[in-house]
């Protein structure tokens, strides 16, 4: 996002724009505006995250060593 204020002072623009410009509500816009940036942000980073998540590769499972058939245990 290249400026996150400006980004949201056009969001709060428009919608005072689609309200019919009332007068006297620049914070309610404003913080509406906030409200939605961030929102839509912070689920397209957590889209991202999750998307890492399921690209990262599953542990292996460790084999069991059934060649000998004897339990060998180490000397102290």
């Amino acid at each position: 996002m290249p400026n996150l204020d400006e980004t949201i002072r056009e969001r709060a623009y428009h919608l005072w724009i689609a309200d019919g410009q009332p007068q006297g509500q620049a914070d309610a816009y404003w913080l509406n505006a906030q409200r939605e940036i961030l929102t839509t942000s912070l689920e397209g980073s957590s889209a991202a995250r999750t998307d890492l998540v399921s690209a990262t590769p599953k542990p292996v499972k460790k084999v069991k060593d059934t060649r000998s058939g004897k339990n060998k245990t180490r000397a102290a």
